[in-house]
């Protein structure tokens, strides 16, 4: 079961279930509704029982495209294989509870919580790269997983899961998760003044939706990832360090108290960890091509500016304090990405914005359900848009 199949993550994990047909086979396929061309082509061309759009008023489109791209394939109208269609808010949630082995939750946000939840409680294996599950609601994810039943997707969290099989965990000194430092890495926060949005979009290093870039600019993406290795992998925050490495070949390490430090390293290619996390605990062959070593290269790896990029220190902070601080974090921090792209907060407002919120949190404590997550998320985004909107009007 594939949510999230038109957006970076799902296209890539298609590719691997096309240069695997005899593995694998694509039950389901859902996303938001936005393409629905690319969604309806994936269907027939995978041969998928069911489609879910969360956008309910996408739904029209979608049928027609079934149809239009069936056709295309030859399908004629009377023996066409229309899979069914389901549709709206919950949509993703359904489909994820559906019968399949794996689950590949690869929804931006945290809208991707329930469909995690309902994954884990109908016993699905779920390769995660939503790690905003684990950022919003750990706790509630931790409740309904079974040991071994979540596998990272997240090339960071991958390359850390092949690590700590080196050696025992209590032997663990320190999880290091590498960050290629974004378009601005070297600046320092009086030459971010006047980011622009399309300065914020050219990732030098890795092609992923407009969100999750401009987090990867603000160093957020890096902050959630420390927030999830902690959760994943149950490190304390005072043993998980950033390193800035642009060429992001190492995709991270593991210390362990006698010294020794191993990495994982592979070209930047997110078919790897997805194909890893398909076979696991086995490895996929041919999931990506592997480093030239008869090619000369240098591998650079630099402290993060803390004082330029706080979001790691801030998101550490929040994860200290536990309870529903980060899902806070998150949700004020996706108002602040959409407020910059639309104009409204320069960007060394996303931060400045997403640590005030937090400044000003109540203790929400910790959730019973996923409505507790809500009302603290609807908290934070109210707040969010305040602090923006007060910042406008100055």
């Amino acid at each position: 079961m594939l949510l999230g199949s038109t957006g970076s993550i799902g296209t890539q994990a298609i590719d691997i279930v096309r240069a695997n047909p005899d593995r694998y086979r694509v039950v389901g396929i859902g996303a938001g509704g936005g393409n629905p061309a690319l969604l309806a082509e994936q269907a027939i061309e995978l041969g998928v029982d069911v489609v879910a759009v969360a956008d309910a008023t996408a739904v029209e489109d979608v049928q027609l495209r079934l149809f239009a791209a069936a056709t295309k394939q030859g399908w004629t109208s009377g023996d066409a294989r229309i899979p069914k269609l389901i549709a709206g808010r919950s949509a993703m949630t359904e489909l994820a509870s559906w019968p399949c082995h794996t689950v590949v939750n690869g929804i931006t946000g945290s809208i991707g919580l329930e469909p995690t939840l309902a994954a884990l409680k109908a016993g699905h294996q779920v390769a995660l790269a939503n790690k905003e599950s684990l950022i919003a609601g750990a706790s509630l994810v931790w409740d309904a997983a079974e040991p071994g039943q979540i596998v990272p997707v997240d090339s960071e969290h991958s390359a850390l899961a092949q690590c700590l099989r080196s050696g025992r965990p209590e032997r663990v000194a320190k999880l290091v998760l590498t960050a290629s430092g974004g378009p601005f890495r070297g600046r320092t926060r009086d030459q971010l003044t006047d980011v622009t949005v399309e300065d914020a979009l050219a990732h030098p290093t890795w092609a992923m939706g407009p969100v999750v870039t401009i987090n990867s600019a603000t160093m957020v993406n890096k902050a959630l990832e420390v927030i999830e290795a902690h959760e994943l992998f149950k490190i304390d925050y005072s043993r998980i360090e950033v390193v800035v490495h642009p060429q992001s070949v190492v995709h991270s390490m593991v210390e362990f108290t006698d010294g020794s430090t191993i990495a994982q390293a592979s070209p930047p290619d997110m078919r790897l960890p997805i194909g890893h996390a398909l076979a696991w605990p086995d490895r996929l062959p041919g999931s990506a091509r592997p480093v030239d070593w008869t090619k000369a290269a240098d591998w650079h790896f630099e402290p993060l500016d803390e004082t330029a990029f706080p979001a790691v220190a801030l998101a550490k902070d929040a994860g200290r304090a536990g309870g529903l601080n980060p899902a806070v974090f998150n949700a004020a921090n996706e108002e602040a990405v959409a407020a910059f792209r639309d104009g409204r907060l320069p960007f060394l407002g996303i931060v400045d914005t997403v640590a005030a919120v937090l400044e000003a949190a109540p203790e929400f404590g910790r959730p019973a359900s996923v409505a507790d997550v809500l009302e603290a998320e609807k908290w934070a985004r109210s707040s969010a848009r305040r602090l923006v909107l007060d910042a406008s009007e100055r």
